[in-house]
């Protein structure tokens, strides 16, 4: 079994988590839409991230919809007093499974009681607006309206810390404006690096960033150099990943997620992987090459 406390914790709102977590998105059926195809196997992933010593878990409500926190609430309820679970809304699924925005503070106020029934809490410790300007990269638009609903339910003691996801930079200090902002969970990772500058003022005010899709998610990294670090270090990509982000910076709290518990071994065994500064620097060069034109052009 990983070592989880080889991670460090950080802490989100006023809980402080191990630093390898788990994203419960994976438990929903294909496209994150229906129930899981092995409700048992889904059931038991949960129970297994515990065991494992995982105490902070992502979801959503529009996951299935509906079927991750019905799963979590199955699986672990009553839950331990030391388990963080983080949800989002901003989004509904329609019925062919599509990605809708759902801003309006009526939408908004529905999503956060709908978390709170499926996933049988009287109130929710941390909640992420995800912003839908753009489904599948941030985009600009102002979130001044949907974040001072989010707030205002948190007034009324439904929500105690909130934070956004998919967001610009533009957006994190908009929104750190309005209220106070636990985490930003965001797509990066050892090739995507857009907000290495961010990631690095959100830990100088003590703020948690979640990376999402540490391989690249619905479109996974192809990388050489990636497969031949995990060759040499005797370990996966996905580890070597993982453990780059740990190493990235303190403040960098993880969630992969699989249906899967021998995957979910292996990706917490990335607690266990201390990559060396010759590694972290050949590993550091993805990054510089997937934004340098000149690459794109050669590799086309």
């Amino acid at each position: 079994m990983a070592n989880m406390h080889k991670t460090g914790t950080f802490t989100i709102g006023d809980r402080a988590v191990r630093r390898l977590g788990y994203g419960a998105m994976q438990l929903a059926g294909p496209g994150v839409f229906g129930p899981p195809m092995d409700h048992a196997g889904a059931l038991a992933v949960l129970r297994e991230a515990l065991a494992s010593g995982v105490n902070h878990i992502d979801t959503s409500d529009f996951y299935g919809p509906h079927v991750t926190n019905r799963l979590i609430r199955e699986a672990l309820h009553p839950y331990p007093d030391d388990l963080l679970l983080v949800t989002k809304i901003g989004a509904r699924r329609g019925n062919d499974g599509a990605w809708i925005p759902a801003f309006s503070a009526a939408e908004l106020t529905q999503a956060v009681h709908d978390n709170l029934r499926n996933l049988g809490l009287d109130v929710l410790e941390v909640v992420n607006l995800r912003l839908m300007f753009g489904v599948h990269a941030p985009a600009e638009g102002s979130i001044e309206a949907p974040l001072t609903a989010l707030a205002e339910l948190k007034q009324q003691g439904l929500v105690r810390h909130i934070g956004i996801s998919n967001a610009t930079p533009t957006q994190v200090s908009e929104a750190r404006a309005i209220t106070d902002i636990a985490c930003v969970q965001n797509l990066y990772n050892v090739a995507h690096r857009d907000d290495d500058a961010l990631v690095d003022e959100l830990g100088d005010a003590g703020i948690a960033y979640v990376p999402f899709f540490p391989l690249g998610g619905f479109t996974p990294l192809q990388s050489t150099t990636l497969s031949d670090v995990a060759r040499e270090l005797d370990a996966t990509p996905m580890q070597v990943a993982l453990a780059w982000l740990l190493q990235r910076a303190p403040n960098i709290v993880l969630i992969p997620g699989t249906s899967s518990v021998a995957h979910l071994r292996e990706n917490l065994a990335a607690a266990d992987l201390v990559l060396p500064p010759g590694t972290v620097a050949e590993l550091d060069r993805i990054g510089t090459e997937a934004s340098d034109p000149d690459v794109l052009r050669a590799a086309s």
